[in-house]
C-alpha cells in the first residue's frame, strides 16, 4: 500500500517538476513527527477521527509551510485513513527519489542519533562499497545499544552491539 501512495506521488512530484520541493517538504514532516509524541499519537491512533485528523494536521503543515502538493497529498492519505502509513509512504518516495537521481537507497538505523560528519562518513563508505551516490536516511532505535544496522535493498548489514550480544548468548548456550 505505502508504494502505491509513493509512487503516485512520485509521480506528480516529476511530472510537475516539484520532486525536490516535495521531498524537502516530506523529510521537514518526518523531522517533525520524530520531535513530537503528540503528533505521533495524532498519526497512529485510530482513535481519532479523519475529519479531526485533517484539522489538526492542516494546522501542523501551514505552521511548518507545507503546501501544494504535499499538503494535498496529506489530506488524501488523511481522508483515506491511511495517514498512519505515513513513514512508510516517506520511505518508499525517498527510494524512488534516490533511483530517479541514479542514487541508491540506504536505511540506517542507530542507537543514538548520527552527527552529520558521521553521515557523511557513513555515505563515504557505502559509495566506495557500491560505487554510486547513496542516499541515506536515518533513525534512531535505541535497543541497538550501540552500532548500526544499514540495509540497502535486500542487503542488511547488522553492526549492532545487540546482534553481538545475542550471537554471543546463543554461543555461551552451546557450550553449556
Amino acid at each position: 500500500m505505502a508504494g502505491r501512495y509513493a509512487t503516485a506521488l512520485f509521480e506528480l512530484a516529476r511530472d510537475s517538476r516539484k520532486l525536490k520541493q516535495v521531498e524537502k517538504e516530506l523529510d521537514s514532516f518526518i523531522a517533525m513527527l520524530d520531535g513530537s509524541a503528540d503528533l505521533e499519537r495524532l498519526v497512529r491512533s485510530p482513535v481519532y477521527s479523519a475529519e479531526e485528523q485533517t484539522r489538526a494536521l492542516n494546522a501542523v503543515l501551514a505552521k511548518a509551510k507545507i503546501k501544494g502538493l504535499t499538503a494535498n497529498f496529506f489530506g488524501l492519505i488523511t481522508r483515506n485513513r491511511r495517514l498512519f502509513a505515513a513513514r512508510d509512504i516517506v520511505r518508499a518516495f525517498r527510494a524512488l527519489a534516490a533511483r530517479h537521481r541514479g542514487e541508491a537507497s540506504a536505511h540506517v538505523a542507530s542507537a543514538s542519533k548520527l552527527s552529520a560528519a558521521q553521515l557523511k562518513r557513513l555515505k563515504t563508505s557505502l559509495k566506495s562499497m557500491l560505487g554510486q551516490d547513496v542516499a541515506v536516511t536515518a533513525s534512531v532505535d535505541p535497543s541497538l545499544l550501540g552500532g548500526l544496522v544499514v540495509k540497502m535493498g535486500s542487503r542488511m548489514i547488522d553492526n549492532s552491539l545487540k546482534t553481538k550480544l545475542d550471537n554471543l548468548k546463543v554461543a555461551m548456550k552451546e557450550v553449556g
